[in-house]
């Protein structure tokens, strides 16, 4: 019940965002100008989400405007750069790569018993360093890969892939990315292979997170969307202890979803008392 109830609600979340590549093509390039920026820079995978902001950069803004970066490190998929080269072929944008491999090295090179995790996270911080260094020299702007369910679930490295200054998909869950993907016509073999952040051999998304994206995408959708409480999930016929386990993701994680929480001693504290848009006062 529960297989069927996940694919109902992945349908319907699919048929939602049948108009939307327009809206986010119009985010983008208003976005950008907005900031007095005309280019884009971020980090290409060879996954299906940065492969989705590569497309839609390049209609929002040009191709001669977006500068994507294939970071690979020496344990990276050879598969997953092939699936980044041909997102570059397809949409004509130059092959820009930087392998992250010494750096990282140098730095476990003391630390042979660190885990995967903390290597995992300094690779993401690595690739994201170097994001916003080339970004001073293309003078564009950084944007983010990261889904709705990567951020409601905390599945990202704080300060690593899950900084951006704009992001054209964190408001799409991951099954509504992948149809997005096929509105734009993204390779197959990218919308079709299994999601992985590529931070250790065989390491997959799923696996990591013990449950899948159709099951994450649609109880995240019950709690955040339609607000519903975890009983009421579980009524639905979701697993009590999946539906449990996804609200504590929820929960633990919500420090990553904000900006540092400020100490408040003044009259005006920014982020509190001193919140106005981007472009006030220009």
């Amino acid at each position: 019940m529960q297989r069927d109830r996940a694919m109902d609600i992945c349908r319907k979340l699919e048929t939602s965002v049948a108009g939307a590549v327009p809206v986010l093509v119009g985010f983008l390039r208003d976005e950008i100008q907005k900031t007095g920026h005309r280019n884009a820079i971020f980090g290409l995978s060879g996954g299906i989400d940065s492969a989705v902001v590569a497309y839609l950069a390049v209609l929002a803004l040009g191709k001669d405007h977006v500068y994507p970066l294939i970071m690979p490190y020496r344990e990276s998929s050879q598969a997953s750069v092939n699936d980044a080269r041909q997102v570059l072929a397809d949409l004509g944008l130059q092959e820009r790569m930087i392998d992250i491999t010494s750096q990282v090295d140098a730095y476990f090179s003391c630390q042979e018993c660190a885990t995967h995790l903390r290597r995992g996270n300094k690779m993401a911080r690595e690739r994201m360093s170097i994001i916003y260094d080339q970004s001073v020299v293309y003078q564009a702007l950084p944007l983010g890969t990261s889904n709705k369910t990567e951020l409601l679930l905390g599945y990202g490295t704080q300060f690593g892939d899950l900084a951006s200054a704009l992001n054209p998909v964190g408001d799409l869950f991951k099954t509504q990315v992948r149809a997005i993907a096929g509105q734009l016509s993204v390779p197959e073999s990218i919308r079709r292979k299994a999601p992985s952040a590529d931070l250790w051999q065989d390491q997959t998304d799923e696996d990591e997170l013990g449950f899948s994206y159709e099951d994450a995408d649609a109880i995240l959708h019950l709690l955040v969307d339609e607000r519903l409480t975890e009983d009421e999930v579980v009524g639905q016929g979701f697993q009590g202890e999946l539906v449990d386990q996804v609200m504590r993701r929820i929960r633990q994680n919500q420090y990553k979803r904000r900006m540092p929480v400020i100490a408040k001693v003044s009259s005006r504290t920014i982020g509190i008392d001193f919140r106005y848009p981007r472009d006030w006062g220009m």
